[in-house]
């Protein structure tokens, strides 16, 4: 379900950036990864301002999927950690997707509930993402979470995908119709599918082994 972007909202036009894994450990969102994907991910890094840290690994098209978890080894961060990961308790589960944005400002104007702008770095990566006070996203942690790189080649456009491609990415929720009207006029997203039913993400990938579906 999608729908053109309104004439005007150009800087708050949402894309598909990456998807993210979700782990009460690092290993075991790897892992589990690991076991759908049937290949190792890449290195990642960490996130001194919100005490996580990260792995990726490439996907077709200028995609990329991310396995995140608290960093036990990090100082706590003064407020909650984005992506909801201070309440993030269970198997490790795909959790979360991130929608790139041009414009931060203009994008917090249209989508005031994504949260508030927070500037990050890590090497020669510069971006904003958009966190909630609380952490938690709308829509029981559906609503898609905010990034704008600054940037020229950001990680979807640097990792090699070799043979990975993600087909569609489901959005289900029993308020999906709701989800998917707040955002569609938005949204420049073709792979991504809203569905009613329990809350949830399910990407389905082609690799060299067929399309699995990570969820």
């Amino acid at each position: 379900m999608k729908g053109p972007v309104r004439p005007g909202l150009e800087g708050a036009m949402l894309e598909l950036d990456h998807v993210a894994v979700l782990g009460e450990t690092l290993q075991a969102a790897v892992g589990h990864v690991e076991g759908v994907l049937g290949c190792a991910m890449g290195p990642g890094g960490a996130h001194a301002r919100f005490g996580t840290h990260n792995r990726l690994i490439g996907l077709a098209p200028e995609l990329y999927l991310e396995a995140i978890a608290v960093d036990p080894a990090a100082s706590p961060p003064g407020d909650a950690r984005w992506f909801g990961l201070d309440r993030f308790r269970g198997a490790p589960r795909l959790d979360k997707w991130i929608a790139r944005v041009p414009d931060m400002d203009a994008a917090l104007d249209a989508f005031p509930e994504a949260g508030r702008k927070v500037a990050l770095s890590r090497g020669d990566l510069h971006w904003e993402m958009a966190v909630p006070e609380d952490g938690q996203l709308p829509f029981d942690g559906l609503f898609p979470a905010l990034i704008c790189w600054k940037s020229p080649v950001p990680p979807g456009r640097r990792l090699a995908a070799e043979g990975r491609a993600l087909r569609r990415l489901v959005v289900s929720h029993p308020r999906a119709e709701a989800l998917a009207a707040r955002l569609c006029p938005h949204l420049s997203a073709p792979l991504v599918a809203f569905e009613t039913g329990p809350a949830g993400l399910v990407a389905e990938i082609a690799t060299g082994q067929g399309v699995v579906r990570l969820g």
